[in-house]
């Protein structure tokens, strides 16, 4: 006989009338002070969660209709990728007007209301900002072409004659991240071939020259007019990428998209970006609230990485070595060991993330081209995530396991890198898909109507995946996270502080021990069933189960377990392959 161990599911603390984004329930540390440093956080995509007017693009609306589901997940706060107003050549990562909403999301009233409905469920919300580069139809940029040559509106991006007989080649041999050259000469307005500029990613994506003051102070007043609003802090897009090497020196090969984050570019990850978020962060720390910067940072390893936590950055950094590691014990035992000893050299939480918009879902990374396989190393990788100490962040449909959908037409996909050559993979509307809700048929609930449209199409056999399918089965991996998250708020052991202690165990398998730091004593009764103990997380990533000492009093397995049978010497366990379960002592 089998037993899936999964503990009765606790509904999520309900905040008081009104109560605004300070007042939001806690996790594991049990306290709103430095909520961030253990929360787990959900991402958004806006345009594939939920669509609240039935034209086939998620909006503000739908996303606010759809947070009851996020406070019974247990979720402390939201990230939402941009919605401002923008042409959407990289999906709203190419802004024109960053006090304004895109009409395709709803406007400033739907934004306010979002704000104000999910600080009324205790959920805070955090928005993206876009400092590395604006549209190529801001402002600011039209200015700079219209007034040509020697304008000083061009000083504001990263405008260079280029190099040749007559400029016709680009100022050095940096390359997008998308592919192709870093550099698009421009059209002078007399109709001559002209200066080029700079753009990192797309060719509708200039670079801001983060030297000139005018940049400097407009994101101030950008980030100012949010946080007036009532947002709980922002993830920065490209934080790496906001000061170029003095000179823009060449690099000297190609394939440049692949060294990101292995070493240190002319284009990234130079010291010059954290006097700019030092000053951000004065900038934040003067709101009450504790309002927080996320940095996304590529760095060439955990150290550099935990130069943008220090005390006085940002407050959290992705931790992309993480979310790069493959289904190896000792390579996760390896990367967690590094990301938790940099953080704490600095004072800071570690963030840990499997998947997001920009990245193949992690279902299908693991799976080896078995789904099912993917799925039960999925589940057992949520588990170890969420018993690390730090902050969590879930990619919207990780919850309900979500596979990549790798076979979308061409003609339906919409990533820019899709149509350049030699950058980033191309193939990220694969994890943009909308997600599922209800019903049997597509769109399963995305939009207001049966059978409406949905801006990428959804697999024909995605309604198991809904949240309405998997609501109420203790088999699911809806009910596994709510379990799960339930747990690491409750449990003084899990979520908060910045170490494990590594158990022996066979190679194959990790086991660490989490211990709460200043817990209360139990009360009478606590004691016996390990509410308030340490907690143990073992991860089994070999294809076989494997048998070890019983750790304790079984509280989570991401597989069906058999129940082990009582001895007075606490007898042994058997761990189901690829799997992870947590244990009270």
């Amino acid at each position: 006989m089998t037993q899936e161990l999964t503990p009765a599911l606790h509904d999520r603390p309900a905040p008081a009338p009104g109560a605004g984004p300070g007042d939001a329930p806690r996790g594991g540390s049990g306290t709103a002070a430095h909520w961030w440093r253990d929360a787990v956080i959900y991402q958004i995509y806006v345009r594939s969660f939920a669509d609240g007017n039935g034209d086939g693009v998620g909006d503000l609306r739908g996303a606010r209709e759809r947070l009851p589901h996020l406070a019974r997940l247990g979720v402390d706060a939201v990230w939402l990728t941009p919605f401002y107003l923008s042409p959407q050549a990289d999906g709203g990562y190419d802004v024109t007007d960053y006090r304004t909403v895109d009409p395709l999301f709803g406007d400033l009233d739907d934004a306010r209301e979002l704000i104000r409905a999910a600080h009324g469920l205790g959920i805070r919300v955090i928005m993206d900002i876009v400092p590395n580069h604006t549209s190529d139809r801001h402002a600011w940029f039209r200015q700079a072409l219209s007034e040509g040559p020697g304008s000083p509106a061009r000083d504001r991006y990263w405008f260079r004659p280029g190099r040749g007989t007559d400029g016709e080649l680009p100022p050095n041999d940096w390359e997008s991240v998308f592919g192709g050259p870093a550099w698009t000469r421009t059209t002078d307005p007399d109709g001559s071939p002209g200066d080029w500029y700079l753009h990192l990613f797309a060719p509708e994506q200039p670079d801001l020259n983060w030297e000139h003051p005018e940049v400097r102070r407009e994101f101030d007043a950008v980030l100012r007019f949010w946080l007036d609003l009532g947002v709980d802090g922002f993830r920065v897009d490209v934080a790496h990428g906001l000061v170029k090497a003095e000179g823009l020196p060449d690099i000297g090969h190609g394939q440049q998209a692949s060294l990101i984050g292995t070493q240190k570019l002319p284009f990234f990850d130079q010291d010059g970006v954290h006097e700019i978020h030092r000053h951000w962060r004065r900038l934040l720390d003067s709101y009450e609230g504790e309002r927080i910067g996320v940095a996304e940072a590529w760095a060439p390893d955990s150290e550099r990485l935990a130069l943008y936590v220090r005390p006085d950055e940002m407050h959290q950094a992705f931790n992309f070595h993480f979310l790069r590691s493959g289904w190896e014990a000792a390579e996760m035992r390896a990367v967690i060991d590094t990301s938790l000893a940099a953080t704490a050299s600095v004072g800071a939480p570690t963030t840990w993330v499997l998947s997001n918009h920009d990245v193949v879902r992690h279902t299908t990374r693991y799976a080896d081209g078995d789904p099912e396989r993917g799925l039960r190393r999925a589940r057992a990788a949520a588990l170890l995530t969420l018993a690390l100490p730090g902050s969590v962040y879930v990619y919207q449909g990780e919850e309900l396991g979500l596979p990549e959908v790798t076979d979308l037409p061409d003609e339906v996909r919409q990533d820019p890198s899709f149509l350049r050559a030699d950058g980033q993979d191309g193939f990220r509307d694969g994890c943009r898909v909308p997600i599922p809700w209800s019903g049997t048929e597509a769109p399963y609930g995305f939009g207001p109507e049966p059978g409406g449209p949905s801006w990428l199409p959804q697999p024909g056999d995605w309604a198991g995946y809904s949240v309405e399918a998997q609501t109420g089965d203790p088999t699911s991996t809806l009910e596994l996270y709510r379990a799960a998250i339930a747990l690491r708020r409750e449990h003084p052991a899990l979520g908060a502080g910045d170490t494990v202690e590594w158990l022996d165990a066979p190679e194959g398998v990790l086991a660490f021990r989490r211990t709460p730091g200043t817990a209360p004593a139990p009360s009478a009764g606590e004691g016996e069933d390990g509410a308030r103990g340490p907690v143990v997380c073992v991860l089994n990533t070999l294809d076989r189960p494997v048998t070890l000492p019983r750790p304790g009093r079984p509280l989570l397995s991401s597989a069906p377990m058999a129940a082990p049978a009582p001895r007075e010497d606490g007898g042994t366990v058997r761990i189901p392959a690829e799997s992870c379960a947590w244990w009270a002592i």
